[in-house]
């Protein structure tokens, strides 16, 4: 049972049984990830962000079944939107859910520089009414039934108006009918330097809690979660109702085992030993084969290979070699001498 502070997760008529989620990871969280996390002790995991045209566009060929195929292992299976244009947002949020997607994620968060250069993703922080419109139009046209939620960052830099901006901003979300947020506690400009303001996720979560008195709306934290005994203490010092992992669990799925273990307040599992890290990374790469075919499955592993390896206790050389993989032979052999 998860402890008294870390109740169940509910969003909308959704409900996780921790508040332990895996965030969408662009170029990350596809399908076998996603199998992964959930395994490993994740209640709910995103896809990688779709734009919205790439929605639109795609058929029911082989780019569908990549990365819009939702199979009834999946469910509850949700959804992270980005793009700068209304209508075509609530377009492609309509067929997600034709497809077979149970709740639609507005990204207003992404910090990349050529996303935001195209009015996506981060900019919206800086053009709140404009946010507003897409969140309150998507919540229209979609089913009452299919939680809308939105990732946001504390603000788009560090000016007074971009920090006004920000409530501004939710409190148009709060009144267009959203069921939750998740807030990296880092600004737009500042992408992954510095350190994430978590005394700023705890001012959200009264916010939205107590002065706004929303307490149905969940309000996730995101940002430098690398250990379990970090994703407890930041819980309670801030009160949210749960936290979406990101790069904490690329390539460490065990993090969320980990995670679970500290909510329970039983003893942390120790890290996994390299016959464990072996079956994984060979039951990870098989799922890739599976999804991907056998020609591009080397590829596509590598990233996740890199970032095995930064467990494995030679790490440099157990990197390269993953790196200088092209084969899937030659990926099973690494794993025999490595591991």
């Amino acid at each position: 049972m998860i402890s008294s502070l870390f109740l169940p997760l509910k969003v909308g008529g959704l409900v996780f049984d921790a508040p332990l989620v895996q965030a969408p990871l662009s170029g990350y969280s596809d399908a076998p990830m996603r199998r992964l996390a959930r395994r490993f002790g994740a209640s709910f995991a995103l896809c990688e962000v779709f734009l919205d045209q790439f929605v639109l566009s795609v058929s029911k060929g082989t780019k569908s079944r990549l990365y819009l195929n939702v199979k009834d292992s999946d469910k509850p299976a949700g959804a992270q939107l980005m793009g700068s244009d209304s209508d075509v947002f609530v377009s492609a949020a309509l067929k997600l859910v034709e497809l077979g997607f149970d709740l639609i994620d507005l990204n207003f968060a992404c910090p990349v520089k050529k996303v935001v250069g195209k009015c996506r993703g981060g900019f919206f922080l800086s053009a709140p009414v404009r946010a507003i419109e897409i969140a309150r139009r998507v919540r229209h046209a979609l089913p009452s039934n299919v939680p809308v939620t939105v990732k946001l960052r504390r603000c788009y830099d560090d000016s007074e108006e971009s920090q006004k901006a920000f409530w501004t901003l939710l409190d148009g979300l709060i009144d267009a009918g959203i069921s939750g947020i998740a807030v990296h506690g880092r600004s737009v400009v500042q992408r992954y330097r510095g350190t994430a303001d978590w005394n700023f996720l705890r001012d959200v979560k009264e916010y939205v809690a107590v002065k706004k008195n929303c307490p149905e709306i969940s309000v996730l934290g995101c940002g430098d979660l690398f250990t379990a005994e970090t994703v407890v203490r930041r819980m309670r010092e801030t009160g949210v109702d749960g936290v979406a992992l990101a790069r904490g669990v690329i390539g460490n799925p065990w993090l969320f085992k980990q995670t679970r273990a500290a909510m329970e307040g039983r003893p942390i599992p120790p890290p996994p030993s390299l016959v464990e890290q072996k079956e994984v990374i060979a039951e990870h790469f098989r799922d890739v084969i599976e999804l991907y075919g056998d020609r591009r499955a080397t590829t596509i592993m590598r990233k996740f290979g890199v970032a095995y390896s930064k467990l494995h206790p030679d790490s440099e050389k157990v990197r390269m070699a993953f790196v200088t993989c092209k084969t899937t032979r030659r990926w099973f052999e690494i794993l025999d001498e490595f591991y």
